[in-house]
């Protein structure tokens, strides 16, 4: 008699692209206002910063992201900063999950 053992495939880790983009709010209740960072899945929509400020926005996110971001399936995030001209900046964020 031959037994066949089938090992049970890991999913492999996959990942998902996102932008990172600076959102201004303003609360109606109290005219306070704030800027926020988020990440938005689509690249048109990605804030374009200025190369001499991009750094001090993916160091804050990347700070903030693995502490409070990473957990259950999300298993960490990759930012790369791309230059598209004009002095600009794109952050493509790669959100690492299983």
């Amino acid at each position: 008699m031959t037994v066949v053992v089938s090992a049970t495939k890991r999913p492999r880790p996959s990942s998902n692209e996102l932008y990172l983009v600076v959102l201004p709010l303003i609360h109606l209740g109290t005219g306070a206002a704030e800027q926020t960072l988020t990440l938005l899945p689509n690249r048109e929509l990605a804030t374009e910063f200025f190369e001499d400020e991009v750094d001090s926005y993916v160091v804050m996110f990347k700070n903030r992201a693995d502490k409070y971001l990473t957990g259950g399936h999300v298993t960490g995030y990759q930012l790369d900063p791309e230059r598209i001209g004009n002095n600009r900046v794109i952050v493509r964020v790669i959100q690492n999950v299983s």
